[in-house]
């Protein structure tokens, strides 16, 4: 079972010490990739789904219910619909933070369950802050019994630290699949590019994991982008790397190629509305959980088909 701390606790460890080196965290700092390693190893396919839950958007049974309850029941549905089916699920906090502390409160009861049921378990809050502002932040992540949490990384590593220094694995927003992120993420940088000089913050963060595991400190590389997910793995070969935008943003099996490291591995390819939405347009089904597992297992089976070969 997973340790939530009081109010009190999470106060007291943010306001503590400052930060400790890179060098002195280093053993801590490989927990979760060794173990995201271990668990997409022994999976069909590295996939994960997306808990993104919109109160207008639920099965009939949960219509009308209080907003809060809703989500709440449809979010823990979906994860006894794809429990060993697939390794990992990333939970969105913006879809339960809009409804106040009690939305709050749900979000921590989803991932306390999502945890307790196995999954490797992503807190998909983009957070992007610095000083004591980080730390409330990555203690309060911490608190939550999540094993990742997602960054933005164009404050630089003092914004991604306080997090490493909670354990936390993190995914750090490096190539969006955003159109407007080009903008900012695709101009020329120092030889590169300015996604890829934070790719190489990244690759430096998450050190060089032992042989046959994944460093803690992941990359957000949209599926969308190839050619930026091809130059990426270079600079960051033993990242895991987030691919989010494959399927209905327009991101393929090219995108998620490109992003292979050399053992044919190190991605983890999420889907949301395709899995947890694919009730509303298959009744093919006794129930609407039914329709979410066997979205799940055809995601499974479509991704199987393109990972796992080492590259030459």
């Amino acid at each position: 079972m997973t340790t939530m701390l009081t109010g009190t606790e999470v106060v007291a460890r943010a306001s503590g010490p400052g930060l400790r080196t890179l060098p002195d965290m280093a053993h801590e700092t490989h927990g979760a990739g060794a173990r995201l390693a271990e668990l997409l190893g022994g999976s069909a396919a590295p996939v994960c789904v997306g808990l993104d839950p919109v109160p207008d958007r639920m099965p009939a049974e949960l219509e009308g219910l209080d907003p809060i309850e809703a989500i709440e029941r449809f979010s823990l549905g979906i994860l006894e619909a794809v429990r060993g089916r697939v390794p990992c699920v990333k939970i969105q906090s913006a879809c339960f933070e809009r409804h106040g502390h009690l939305g709050v409160a749900a979000l921590e009861r989803v991932i306390r369950n999502s945890v307790d049921a196995g999954f490797e378990t992503i807190l998909d809050a983009k957070r992007g802050d610095i000083g004591i502002s980080a730390r409330h932040y990555a203690v309060a992540a911490a608190s939550t019994g999540a094993g990742w949490v997602t960054l933005n990384g164009y404050l630089g590593e003092d914004g991604i630290l306080p997090f490493l220094e909670e354990g936390l694995g993190v995914f750090v927003l490096v190539r969006t699949s955003n159109p407007s992120g080009d903008e900012i993420q695709s101009p020329a940088c120092e030889g590169g590019t300015v996604a890829s000089l934070v790719g190489g913050m990244v690759a430096r963060l998450g050190g060089e994991p032992p042989a046959g595991e994944l460093a803690s400190v992941g990359a957000v590389v949209g599926a969308t982008k190839p050619e930026s997910a091809r130059t990426l793995r270079d600079v960051m070969p033993r990242a895991p790397f987030l691919l989010p935008g494959y399927g209905a943003q327009g991101g393929g099996a090219e995108g998620v190629r490109a992003a292979l490291d050399a053992s044919g591995g190190g991605v983890l390819v999420p889907a949301s509305r395709s899995i947890i939405r694919a009730w509303e347009s298959d009744g093919n089904h006794a129930s609407w959980t039914d329709s979410v597992a066997a979205a799940a297992d055809r995601f499974v089976e479509e991704i199987s088909t393109i990972v796992g070969e080492p590259i030459a």
